[in-house]
């Protein structure tokens, strides 16, 4: 069987969610398929793909396109910004073999499945068959953007005009391939009522990180909160801005520190760090074990953005007790729900991080029933399996975990 996998980028170092998901999804499918060929764009912002017998790395040199460039074109940003004259060039090179089954990664890959379309075989009757591997209901996620954005005139009225070109490219996609994958059941049925008869299947991610030993919450440990993210997608830096706003005063009203962890843009910083008195902005860390070791409470306090977030499994499988949004649960199973504090706004969400901190026997029962709930849920074979079955046709291959 012959695939091609179209993807933005080389999903190397994985050190976000999107690569995490990308690279992981890809090596499983590549493995329940007997191999993958994957097209992504490599420059000075990837690095080198593992050597992997199942997934055959085919990278188009850089560099991306600019900002001002992708601003004025008709596609979305992060899509005009990929679809370099290399990359056309190295599709229009693949689309001449025969392919059994393609899969367009991201939405940003919309204007690679809008150039295979126009292709002989894409025209074909016995074309491949077509997958789309959503990461969001992007529509829906960039809408919440630009509706509750705190960014001046200017900035907003950019994410509005963003907004209209992912929801065409978004349906686009979603009225044209055969079938579309979501992180969560919610996003899944958002899809499914964009097109009637829709085939679509839920892949939550699965988890392949690393796993703590046994620990144990007591009072001895420090005062400490943790959050661990990259903050370079605009909704991420919204999140941000709007609970440091709120809870960065409550925290240190209450000798909380609170760490985040990840990459901020030098821009973001210099706007949050001197207002800034219980939060700590370690930037990138490369092994952030000792921080987490360090920490009473995993924080997700993401009020804008759908889909499964990867930093609870993190959190899961490093022991730690869950402290975050109801809303942003979405994708995890409800024996998990139940073993996380959750708040309906973020100023609830920083009273109850204030209210349970120091209840450590508490907080202990949460981290050891949520470990013990999330070791055989996560699977990343699964989803490969999943993913094969659904573009192929065989149901008994559908997972059905969370």
């Amino acid at each position: 069987m012959r695939v091609l996998w179209i993807a933005r980028e080389i999903p190397f170092p994985a050190d976000s969610g999107d690569r995490i998901y990308t690279g992981q999804m890809v090596r499983a499918f590549g493995q329940a398929v007997g191999g993958v060929t994957f097209v992504g764009i490599a420059d000075q912002q990837t690095g080198a793909a593992p050597d992997d017998p199942q997934v055959a790395w085919t990278s188009v040199p850089g560099p991306r396109h600019g900002l001002l460039r992708a601003l004025l074109s008709t596609w979305p940003l992060v899509a005009a910004v990929h679809a370099t004259a290399a990359y056309k060039a190295r599709l229009d090179a693949l689309f001449t073999q025969p392919w059994d089954a393609i899969v367009f990664d991201h939405y940003a890959s919309g204007w690679a499945l809008q150039r295979f379309l126009a292709t002989p075989q894409g025209r074909s009757p016995q074309r491949p068959v077509i997958a789309y591997l959503a990461h969001n209901h992007e529509e829906r996620v960039l809408r919440a953007i630009a509706a509750n954005s705190d960014a001046s005139l200017v900035r907003r009225l950019g994410f509005w005009q963003n907004w209209f070109k992912v929801r065409a490219m978004e349906r686009y996609m979603v009225n044209h391939v055969d079938l579309v994958t979501a992180i969560t059941q919610e996003d899944a049925d958002s899809f499914a009522v964009q097109r009637a008869g829709l085939r679509t299947i839920v892949l939550t991610p699965g988890y392949n990180g690393a796993v703590s030993l046994p620990r144990h919450i007591s009072a001895s440990m420090p005062r400490h909160v943790i959050m661990v993210g990259s903050f370079q997608w605009a909704a991420k830096q919204e999140n941000l801005r709007q609970f440091l706003r709120i809870a960065d005063p409550v925290f240190a009203s209450n000798n909380i520190v609170f760490d985040v962890v990840g990459s901020v843009p030098d821009a973001l910083r210099a706007e949050l760090e001197p207002t800034l008195k219980a939060t700590r902005l370690h930037g990138f860390v490369q092994d952030p074990g000792a921080l987490f070791d360090g920490a009473r409470i995993a924080l997700v306090p993401e009020a804008i953005g759908g889909g499964f977030k990867l930093k609870f499994l993190d959190y899961l499988f490093r022991r730690m007790p869950v402290a975050t949004l109801t809303d942003a649960v979405a994708g995890l199973p409800a024996e998990l729900r139940a073993e996380m504090i959750q708040s309906d706004t973020l100023a609830e969400l920083a009273d109850a991080v204030v209210a349970q901190i120091d209840q450590v026997a508490y907080l202990d029962g949460l981290q050891q029933r949520a470990f013990a709930v999330a070791g055989s849920l996560f699977q990343w074979s699964d989803r490969g399996e999943g993913l094969l079955g659904a573009m192929f046709d065989q149901p008994e291959l559908l997972i059905k975990k969370g």
